[in-house]
């Protein structure tokens, strides 16, 4: 399994504003393993969602370059597909239209409506909405609705899946839920996984490598805390585990002591 799969080398971000140039990152360095599921986490402002906006190419660096698969990325492609925390739904159409909209996208040209279909069917039945197909957004929760974009991105068969906060916005029992189920999606997708989080509790749940980032303005990587827990992962067994208790800790450290100004300012 190579540890390049995502190579993120020299990056430098910037932004024009009316106050002059914005220097959101500086000197961004990074790799990531095919199948790694990468947590980016800090305080407001560092960044987290900049950097996630250069790996899905929704933005282009100011300086420096970003390889998927050893191919320089330079604008948004099917083999990384993005949830973000509003869910981004179509509300005048179905939660299965909303699926089918990004699969024909992906494999229209190539294949047929009941390949289509198929496709789209075993997408809401991954994240367990089936039941749901016929509804649109406006009928259904916020969870259930986070379901649907999670299974619009995982319809695609991205090699990538980037995440922005996708929890962030759910009551506590439906987030846990929800972290649960991707834990379990991902085991049987394998797919690349970077998100955005504030949560310190869901970062060391879920990652295999927590990246985390020094305030901003001109943010950069401060530590990288692999978490040497293994997987399945139960959360109740977790909760007592030494080795988990240590990362948190490591990642409390982190952002409450050697970065904790910003919340004392606030």
């Amino acid at each position: 399994m190579s540890d390049k799969f995502i190579q993120i080398q020299n990056i430098d971000q910037a932004f024009q504003t009316s106050k002059g140039l914005f220097p959101a990152l500086s000197d961004i360095n990074l790799s990531i393993a095919k199948g790694e599921f990468v947590s980016l986490i800090g305080h407001s402002g560092c960044g987290k969602s900049t950097l996630l906006n250069l790996i899905a190419g929704l933005t282009t660096p100011t300086a420096g370059v970003l390889l998927c698969a050893n191919r320089e990325i330079k604008g948004p492609g099917p083999e990384r597909a993005v949830v973000f925390q509003n869910h981004s739904l179509l509300p005048w159409l179905t939660c299965y239209a909303n699926v089918y909209l990004a699969v024909e996208r992906v494999f229209g040209r190539q294949e047929n409506k009941a390949q289509l279909k198929a496709r789209t069917d075993a997408a809401l039945e991954m994240v367990g909405l089936s039941h749901a197909a016929s509804k649109r957004p406006g009928e259904i929760s916020g969870g259930m609705k986070q379901r649907v974009g999670i299974a619009r991105a995982l319809s695609m068969e991205p090699q990538v899946l980037l995440m922005d906060e996708p929890f962030g916005a759910l009551d506590a029992l439906t987030r846990a839920k929800l972290q649960d189920e991707l834990l379990e999606i991902v085991a049987r997708t394998q797919s690349t996984v970077v998100m955005v989080t504030h949560d310190v509790d869901e970062a060391v749940l879920l990652s295999d490598k927590i990246v985390m980032l020094t305030n901003g303005p001109a943010a950069t990587i401060g530590e990288v805390l692999h978490v040497p827990l293994g997987r399945p992962r139960n959360r109740v067994e977790l909760a007592e585990n030494g080795e988990y208790q240590r990362c948190r800790k490591a990642v409390i450290d982190f952002l409450y002591t050697r970065q904790g100004h910003v919340e004392k300012a606030a």
